[in-house]
């Protein structure tokens, strides 16, 4: 694990007080139970710079049984080989590729396919699944409170044009060596998207994973 250990067990007390809460009937179990998300959300606030009633809320409003969260991203390739990435608003106009959380309702290549479309103006179709990694094993800064599952998929663009949002303030095309410096780390890693030029090259690939 890349991530510090405080983390991991804070993160592993949340989720067994969520599902406890879920399943518990006897009142002082669910007392117990509460008492571990507390302590949960003060084992973080104590190892982030997060404030302990903030994270405490948040895990509040987490039901049933604890499971990790669905992100998606996706490697979009022009006829020059470049790949498709924006400048993200609510992380200080880093860059990263485009992607977000899945949403009900929705396949994961749907929720893929969606992001490109709200993020960039460009529509495509989704072709592969590249990578379903672990949010934790890759060191990606800052560390997050949940559990997360990445996937990593490649797109095709099929139309629409250059055109940013609500949560991108540029979107622009990059050759391998012109990757930016200023990348979002808690979304993309230089690594990953390394491997995604490299399933760009060679379809053929498996799907690499965790």
């Amino acid at each position: 694990m890349s991530e510090p250990a405080w983390l991991i067990w804070a993160r592993e007390i949340q989720a067994i007080s969520q599902t406890g809460l879920t399943y518990a009937q006897d009142p002082f179990d669910k007392e117990r139970y509460e008492m571990l998300r507390a302590l949960s959300a003060r084992m973080m606030a104590a190892g982030s710079a997060e404030l302990e009633q903030q994270l405490e809320n948040l895990f509040t409003q987490q039901n049933g049984y604890a499971t990790p969260k669905l992100e998606v991203r996706v490697g979009v390739f022009d006829a020059a080989g470049r790949i498709l990435m924006v400048r993200e608003v609510l992380d200080k106009n880093r860059w990263t590729i485009p992607g977000g959380w899945t949403d009900v309702n929705l396949t994961a290549s749907q929720c893929a396919a969606k992001e490109v479309w709200e993020e960039t103006g460009y529509t495509v179709r989704i072709t592969k699944l590249a990578m379903v990694l672990d949010r934790s094993t890759q060191n990606h800064q800052p560390p997050e409170g949940f559990s997360v599952t990445k996937l990593f998929f490649l797109g095709e663009i099929t139309g629409g044009a250059a055109t940013t949002s609500i949560e991108t303030s540029e979107v622009r095309f990059f050759a391998k060596n012109e990757i930016p410096q200023d990348i979002s780390t808690g979304r993309v890693l230089p690594h990953q998207i390394d491997r995604l030029y490299a399933h760009h090259a060679n379809p053929d690939l498996p799907t690499e994973f965790d």
